[in-house]
């Protein structure tokens, strides 16, 4: 029981391992969900092409929702807009893409339940080159004040891989 208890406390202390598939690495993930009521979440992280190729995000999935679109917030006449994105996000080689609130970013429609802070939930991201990645993205709730840290992987540690499949 004690070394179950130290392995487990030991595993939050430790920065989990990056989500890596092919070139593709996945940093900082993180999702929110703004009541316990909400059908709606996102999610945000930061992916890192590290191949001399380019690749191009096409779409995501997860179990904790019906549906997972590409979504962009932008400004139209003063007011902020969602609108899903067609045709993928392109990651140059050795380039970033950055989904960040009032950006690109992962839109769950249908949550399957509540995301409380501290959960984490599944996402499957699916790429041209590099085939579908899934991985684990914690809930943090903390990240909705205006005091949140920037986005971009820079000391938040780094998605914890379950799989990916390459094409």
């Amino acid at each position: 029981m004690r070394h179950h208890l130290h392995a487990a406390l030991l595993a939050l202390l430790l920065p989990a391992a990056p989500a890596l598939a092919g070139d593709i690495g996945i940093h900082d993930p993180y999702a929110l969900a703004t009541t316990p009521q909400a059908t709606t979440g996102s999610a945000y992280m930061m992916i890192h092409n590290h191949g001399d190729a380019g690749d191009r995000l096409l779409g995501a999935s997860s179990p904790a929702a019906e549906r997972v679109e590409l979504h962009e917030s932008r400004e139209e006449d003063g007011v902020m807009r969602m609108t899903p994105v067609e045709g993928g996000l392109p990651i140059p080689a050795d380039g970033e893409l950055e989904l960040r609130r009032g950006g690109v970013h992962l839109m769950l429609m249908g949550l399957t339940r509540p995301f409380a802070d501290g959960d984490v939930i599944e996402v499957t991201l699916t790429f041209e080159r590099t085939g579908d990645m899934t991985f684990r993205v914690p809930v943090d709730l903390d990240r909705l004040t205006g005091d949140a840290p920037a986005q971009g992987g820079h000391g938040h540690g780094h998605a914890e891989p379950m799989e990916s499949h390459g094409n």
